[in-house]
């Protein structure tokens, strides 16, 4: 088991406004256009698709791991990406479906730990997203094991997750969840914070390169942005070795 209990009893618990760009997921709706973005550039990259297209990911099988109830999965699927969204809480993974199909999007939805999750075909999947999910996950080796055993040989996972520093405990624990609640309180364990280096030797461990790493920051004047900071959290990709 990979996967938090506390976390997914947690998150649970706030399946039913996960949709509510002023509720508990609130920080999740303001990052996703910067993560969506990124998303889809590195795909347009690696994939060599048109970036002036609008369904630039047709035809890719995709996987968005710790997915929620869908704020990932769904603009996947819009890109036009065969998408399956992953989670263990059943409570997200039901909001996830009635979500989708009430905007008739024919995502499948699986509540599972990654560790035990079978995709219905055989083939692995081109693009996995894994986005503010390893802070959360107990045993981090053998999670990207998993998504090395899920991604094609010629697959890109992207993955984003907060640094585990001073500045990101004064951000994120002090005063994204204790100050301003942004995010729920003990939803996270600054402990289970991992570093850029420390991610980037376990990602190869699992028989992954990491290509790129970018900051997700956030300043007064520019809002959330992509950055050159990684001091509190951090997205990039990465390929089979």
């Amino acid at each position: 088991m990979t996967a938090d209990a506390a976390n997914i009893a947690l998150f649970g618990t706030l399946a039913a406004d996960w949709w509510d760009p002023e509720g508990s997921s609130r920080l999740l709706h303001r990052i996703n256009p910067i993560r969506l973005a990124y998303i889809r550039d590195a795909a347009v990259a690696h994939f060599d698709r048109d970036p002036k297209s609008r369904r630039a990911l047709t035809g890719l099988r995709a996987l968005d791991i710790g997915c929620g109830a869908g704020l990932v999965a769904e603009p996947l699927a819009r890109m036009g990406a065969d998408v399956t969204g992953l989670d263990a809480g059943p409570e997200v993974i039901a909001a996830a479906r009635a979500h989708a199909a009430a905007q008739g999007l024919p995502i499948r939805y699986e509540c599972a730990q990654i560790s035990d999750f079978e995709p219905q075909e055989t083939a692995r999947f081109d693009f996995i997203s894994c986005l503010e999910v390893m802070e959360h996950v107990t045993d981090i080796p053998a999670f990207l094991s998993s998504i090395s055993r899920l991604l094609a040989a010629d697959g890109l996972l992207v993955f984003s997750t907060p640094n585990r520093t001073p500045i990101s405990w004064a951000v994120l624990i002090a005063g994204a969840e204790k100050i301003t609640r942004l995010i729920p309180e003990h939803g996270h364990d600054w402990k289970q914070f991992v570093t850029p280096d420390e991610l980037t030797q376990k990602l190869a461990a699992a028989g992954l390169r990491t290509e790129t790493l970018s900051g997700l920051s956030w300043s007064p004047t520019r809002g959330f942005h992509i950055s050159n900071d990684l001091r509190i959290n951090y997205i990039g990709t990465a390929v089979h070795a």
